[in-house]
């Protein structure tokens, strides 16, 4: 006894890949793969963009912080310019009067002098600090955007490639092509830069 019908599948299995040729089967694989290698460069440019914008932000609370401490060193610097300015009144009352002034007038007069040079230059290097965090904060924020850009060409290209399966379009593929490298190049740069 047979064990079961035959059925001839060879003439089946070229009717399926005759079929899927004729619909494009070829085609959609190409679009799939593709869209995948779009979608992961996507992703890649999607994580560096969030990266660098953390950076950034990291960078510029840094600067506002330093800001806030020449700030104070500023506020201090004037606080011994008037304490200066309080012992030369002091000792030119004496002045005035014809006699001369304690030496101690003097003396504290040009402490706070002193001082507020110390002072100064700590002012300027907290704001020399300052600027130099927040030029890489922005340096950090122009890549972000090549980032950024780049993911949304990969987005824009991975849309035609959907467009372009689903009307079985070569034209619209080769357009989502375009747009993908073109959002290659913005990751490339960014990613060099």
């Amino acid at each position: 006894m047979p064990e079961g019908p035959e059925v001839e599948t060879e003439k089946l299995h070229e009717a399926i890949h005759e079929e899927l040729a004729r619909e494009g089967g070829d085609f959609l694989k190409r679009i799939a793969l593709t869209t995948a290698l779009l979608a992961v460069l996507a992703a890649i440019a999607a994580l560096r963009a969030g990266d660098t914008v953390n950076e950034a932000l990291v960078l510029k609370t840094e600067a506002t912080r330093l800001q806030a401490e020449a700030s104070d060193q500023w506020a201090y610097y004037q606080a011994k310019g008037i304490k200066a300015a309080v012992q030369d009144g002091a000792r030119a009352s004496w002045l005035a009067l014809g006699r001369d002034a304690p030496p101690a007038y003097e003396e504290n007069h040009q402490r706070y002098l002193d001082e507020q040079a110390g002072i100064q230059k700590a002012a300027r290097e907290k704001e020399a600090e300052r600027d130099g965090k927040s030029r890489e904060a922005d340096q950090l924020l122009y890549k972000h955007h090549g980032f950024a850009n780049a993911v949304a060409l990969f987005q824009v290209s991975i849309a035609l490639g959907a467009v372009s399966a689903l009307t079985r379009n070569r034209l619209v593929w080769f357009g989502s092509m375009a747009v993908g490298l073109v959002g290659v190049a913005l990751l490339a740069f960014a990613l060099v830069h």
